[in-house]
């Protein structure tokens, strides 16, 4: 028995020195197990490093006072436009340079990185702008205090303006994973999340000579540990690897190249914008029933559950990979397997988290803050929201399923469905009609979450997405 658990020890610990190590791997070949391991644990770490930025700036902010805690989450509330077209160019590169690596097509999976650069480039270029113009206007309409306004219309600023750092490093992160080689991804966001945790609380409280510049610290703090993970990413693009070799002649605009991923990045970041938008009216409807502590103890407990679901998506974010390589290499019973045993994997995990959020909510939230009517709704929103975990990490794997085989178009018209059709409405009836104001919204999150999964389970077991050319 002993040497039976040591065996497995030792297995499991050369499985996860192979995964951080970013030693190169065949995943249309071998144990789908471990091609998930190898895949799942750099890109669940790559998340939760996503994530930090979110949750180390609410920390110091939310010491600022509720005003600057309302001001974070409505900015990131409205920055979510800029993540869903982040994702979805990202998605877009990601399944084709998966495709292409599948079928061992060196210069065409290059050719898929650099032009979709160049389509990011241009796509970023008006929202930077708009967002530096209205950035006031933009909490306004977000329904924050007239006090939250004045406060926080600078950091609103620096966020939104900063949108070409947040789609690159989303999408070079996206290349590096669609080619395999997801350690590459991790290591940026963790060079990023280290100079963002040092200068946060600098340039906030001021250190020395360096002023205290408060809320529009964070903001400095955040963008500059983007720029620093953006450049490394683009330092090993520009040096290369077995399937990545960005040289000026992939980056001469391919036309048939760019409609390709301008068709799948469009459904792809239509579907992320029907889901974010649906949030930023769930964040005007806790903020005009609730005021400033419920926003503020909203916001506080959704940093708190994407820093849980973000690993998940990581894990879910394998399954994309494996699906377009495999997809790639003609062998699709084998990219159906690596969808069910990573959601089985997803299913755990996050029914893990769940149970520590249903028993430690109260606990966790005072890390965060000290008023007690925002940790009232802080707690709550924890607690009714991580009850639907389980089916959240299942139908992340099957909607990264879908996109990772380039059929974008589907979850787009069951997030359409589920979040604007049901979820929407039924927070809206709960809030004012029931009575039940912000809880009203946080009971509505898991069911139409769930909704989403069952009907994402039924559509996949067709097996249309199997059929998706790119």
């Amino acid at each position: 028995m002993t040497k039976t658990i040591n065996r497995r020890q030792s297995v499991a610990w050369t499985l996860i020195k192979d995964a951080v190590s970013g030693r190169e791997y065949d995943y249309t070949s071998g144990s789908i197990r471990k091609a998930i391991i190898l895949l799942a644990i750099p890109m669940m770490l790559e998340m939760s490093m996503e994530s930090v930025f979110a949750v180390v700036d609410i920390f110091f902010v939310s010491h600022l006072g509720k005003h600057a805690t309302s001001v974070v989450g409505l900015t990131e509330s409205v920055a979510t436009i800029v993540y869903s077209l982040a994702i979805g160019m990202s998605m877009a590169a990601s399944a084709m340079v998966a495709r292409r690596t599948g079928e061992k097509n060196k210069e065409g999976a290059s050719e898929a990185a650099a032009q979709s650069l160049l389509l990011s480039a241009v796509i970023t270029a008006g929202i930077s702008t708009a967002g530096i113009i209205f950035a006031g206007d933009i909490l306004r309409w977000m329904g924050a205090e007239p006090g939250a306004i004045r406060e926080g219309t600078g950091y609103t600023r620096i966020i939104m303006g900063s949108s070409f750092i947040i789609m690159l490093l989303f999408l070079i992160n996206g290349i590096f994973r669609g080619a395999g080689n997801a350690m590459m991804a991790m290591k940026s966001l963790w060079l990023a999340n280290i100079c963002n945790i040092i200068l946060c609380p600098v340039l906030i409280r001021g250190l020395g000579p360096i002023p205290a510049l408060g809320l529009s610290g964070a903001a400095i703090a955040t963008t500059i540990g983007r720029s620093v993970g953006v450049a490394y990413q683009c330092y090993h693009l520009a040096k290369g690897n077995s399937m990545l070799q960005l040289t000026r002649q992939y980056f001469k605009p391919v036309w048939s190249v760019l409609r390709s991923l301008a068709g799948i990045a469009w459904p792809g970041t239509l579907q992320f914008l029907i889901g974010s938008g649906s949030w930023i009216v769930l964040a005007g409807i806790v903020a005009r029933t609730g005021h400033s502590e419920a926003s503020a103890g909203y916001q506080v407990a959704l940093r708190i559950v994407m820093f849980f679901i973000l690993p998940a998506w990581g894990m879910s974010n394998a399954a994309a990979t494996l699906v377009g390589q495999n997809l790639g290499a003609q062998m699709p019973d084998r990219a159906r397997q690596s969808v069910i045993t990573t959601l089985k994997y997803n299913a755990v995990f996050m029914g893990i988290v769940s149970l520590v959020f249903l028993l430690l909510a109260d606990h966790i939230i005072l890390f965060f803050s000290s008023e007690p009517d925002v940790q009232r709704y802080a707690v709550a929103a924890m607690r009714i929201i991580s009850a639907g975990y389980i089916f959240y990490g299942i139908g992340m794997v099957l909607s990264s399923a879908f996109n990772g085989a380039g059929d974008t178009r589907t979850p787009t018209w069951i997030n359409l469905f589920g979040f604007w059709l049901l979820q929407v409405p039924l927070a809206w009836v709960l809030a004012h009609i029931a009575g039940w104001g912000a809880y009203g919204v946080f009971v509505a999150i898991p069911v139409a979450e769930t909704a989403i999964t069952i009907t994402y389970y039924f559509i996949f077991k067709k097996g249309r997405w199997q059929l998706v050319k790119i």
